[in-house]
């Protein structure tokens, strides 16, 4: 056998040798990936009962009369007033 002959199956053994532990992080990744994936899907169902509940208040809130911008008392205002009380 020529030297290159022994220096490629030395490097082949090395590769056959990382292949498992290769194999293993790669399954690892794939888990990693599936629970991103379970949280987008949580979060884009979180988003979507959002914007229904927003519908909701939107429909609601339709007939309400808006007051004259002057005549409208700033929130935060209301709000304290409610807890000094």
């Amino acid at each position: 056998m020529g030297f290159r002959t022994l220096a490629i199956q030395k490097r082949s053994s090395e590769v056959w040798n990382l292949l498992p532990a290769v194999k293993t992080e790669w399954m690892k990744y794939g888990e990693v990936l599936e629970a991103v994936q379970k949280k987008l899907h949580q979060a884009s169902d979180t988003i979507e009962k959002a914007k229904v509940r927003s519908k909701a208040i939107g429909r609601k809130l339709k007939d309400v009369q808006e007051l004259p911008a002057g005549d409208a008392p700033c929130f935060p205002t209301i709000w304290l007033m409610t807890i000094q009380r």
